[in-house]
């Protein structure tokens, strides 16, 4: 799959934690990221035990840097259970898409994959969970898509997170 002129497709062939660590030393060498981030075409935390063994390995090699997750927040709901103890001092860093504070709104705007149609309790949850246990909760929506920016920014500083609007992306643009 191509995106912005990027081919996303990993062929069936997921990257194991020590590839991506063994991948990340050798960039390292020649350049020292600021922030590793985890986001992609997809939800991080299905991968969690990876993503953790990652974190652990970048902690154990001292990463000076901030390790960031970016998610739909739906990691609950895919685990079966509260996934913010196994993040907690691995993660410092969560920006979560909830993009609406209207559950019938979120479910347009995400359109969830079968088995999470419901999961828009699951992600506030989410983000109640994540309050307190890391550096900085950010929550976002996406511009111009009919979302009430400033009926959500109010919801989420309730919450206790911080709030931005991303861009909206256009591969066709």
């Amino acid at each position: 799959m191509d995106f912005d002129k990027y081919n996303l497709n990993l062929r069936g062939q997921e990257p194991s934690s020590g590839e991506v660590l063994d991948a990340l030393a050798a960039e390292m060498k020649n350049f020292q990221p600021e922030q590793i981030v985890f986001c992609g075409y997809g939800e991080p935390t299905m991968r969690l035990p990876v993503m953790l063994e990652i974190c652990d390995g970048l902690k154990k090699n001292k990463f000076p840097g901030i390790i960031r997750l970016n998610t739909v927040g739906l990691g609950n709901m895919i685990w079966k259970k509260n996934i913010v103890p196994e993040l907690k001092g691995r993660i410092d860093q969560i920006y979560i898409s909830l993009n609406s504070h209207d559950p019938a709104q979120w479910a347009e705007l995400v359109r969830p994959s079968a088995g999470y149609e419901n999961g828009y309790e699951s992600v506030v949850q989410f983000i109640k969970d994540c309050i307190g246990n890391f550096d900085k909760v950010v929550v976002s929506t996406v511009g111009g898509v009919g979302v009430d920016t400033a009926a959500m920014k109010n919801f989420v500083k309730n919450l206790g997170a911080e709030f931005y609007v991303r861009e909206f992306l256009d591969k066709n643009e």
